[in-house]
């Protein structure tokens, strides 16, 4: 007996979430062929993308094409595990004749004949047969890992031929780095380090663009604009990268436009983890350098000084506020103010006593004299 074979095969249908696009692009890819190819994939018939494949071949392609995005599904593969080599129990047989006639029967369909070089019904010369099928049962037999791929026939090629590449040889264990593009993934630390690079680039750039207003208002306004364009184009690009990264569409970075929800989400793209195999967006980044590393740790200055600032404002916002609603902390001035005025009554009191003092000796006077 011979093992199972498995084939590959795919109609057209995508993986949740993917757009057509995304798939068409991950393939070309992955198979290192034209997009045109690629197209013709999508006709909605059953295409085999890869035949002959053990169990375990056929789930690593499986894999390598659902994470691309492509809706693939694994089927035994009966013509690949039909095997012309000799076992024990049948032995090939070379073409049957009756003993004493000179007949003999086509080992293709079965059409008994008198002895030819070929056969009456189907035409084909049995030598180049036979020769024909001990060599593809030869091939069979090979390593799976040396299993070569179907490839279409030049002269007349077939929009549904299997791609020539095989998966394995194209999913490379780490993805490129390309800053100008929305292709490829970036990991949260070199999305940071990126973005640092941005910022400090925009700086210097918008210094030299504002020179611009000392020739003329329009240039210094071109320059700005440009300039502009140019970091929002490539903040765009990088960001699409770490939602790749992620396993997101790059589309929902529109989000990021929407009050409130732009601000967490922006918060999301820093604080998410990004998958750790091969994804549908490509295999993973290089692991991150010493200047990665650097570059993502500067960030802490700015924050940690805006950290300080908003802490000693809020120290002398509290401080004011409290003053003028009389918290404990302005009790002391109270208790001063209570004092003084408490000091300027008595000061007030003073002159009435005297005051009284003196009518009442007047009285006394009055009443003395009243009797003499």
């Amino acid at each position: 007996m011979t093992d199972a074979r498995f084939k590959i095969v795919f109609t057209g249908e995508l993986m949740p979430a993917v757009t057509l696009d995304t798939v068409k692009d991950n393939l070309a890819r992955l198979f290192k062929s034209d997009r045109s190819k690629i197209d013709g994939l999508f006709s909605g018939n059953a295409v085999a993308l890869k035949r002959d494949l053990t169990e375990s071949e056929a789930d690593k392609y499986l894999a390598a094409l659902q994470n691309a995005g492509a809706k693939v599904r694994k089927e035994p593969d009966l013509a690949a595990s039909l095997s012309l080599v000799e076992t024990d129990g049948h032995r090939t047989s070379a073409p049957e004749s009756v003993p004493g006639s000179d007949s003999m029967t086509c080992p293709k369909c079965g059409h008994e004949q008198p002895t030819s070089v070929d056969c009456e019904a189907c035409g084909i010369v049995i030598e180049k047969y036979l020769a024909r099928h001990a060599q593809l049962a030869g091939t069979t037999t090979a390593p799976s890992s040396q299993a070569v791929p179907v490839v279409a026939s030049t002269t007349d090629p077939s929009p549904y031929a299997t791609p020539q590449a095989q998966v394995g040889e194209v999913l490379p264990e780490f993805g490129e780095l390309n800053v100008f593009t929305t292709d490829g993934r970036i990991g949260r630390l070199r999305y940071l380090a990126w973005y640092l690079l941005l910022s400090l680039g925009a700086v210097a750039l918008f210094a030299i663009a504002a020179m611009g207003f000392a020739m003329s208002q329009i240039i210094g306004g071109v320059l700005i604009a440009a300039v502009t364009i140019g970091m929002v184009v490539v903040a765009v690009q990088m960001s699409v990268q770490r939602l790749h990264d992620i396993g997101w569409s790059g589309w929902l970075l529109l989000l990021s436009i929407v009050p409130i929800i732009g601000s967490v989400f922006s918060l999301l793209m820093l604080v998410v983890p990004g998958s750790t195999g091969a994804n549908r967006f490509g295999p993973p980044q290089p692991a991150n350098s010493t200047a990665v590393k650097v570059l993502a740790a500067l960030w802490l200055v700015p924050i940690l000084a805006l950290l300080i600032a908003v802490f000693v404002g809020g120290i002398g916002m509290f401080s004011e506020l409290g003053g003028e609603l009389g918290l404990p902390s302005s009790y002391s001035e109270s208790a001063s103010d209570t004092a003084e005025g408490y000091s300027d009554y008595s000061d007030a009191a003073e002159p009435a006593t005297s005051a009284d003092a003196a009518d009442a000796e007047a009285a006394g006077a009055a009443s003395d004299s009243s009797e003499e």
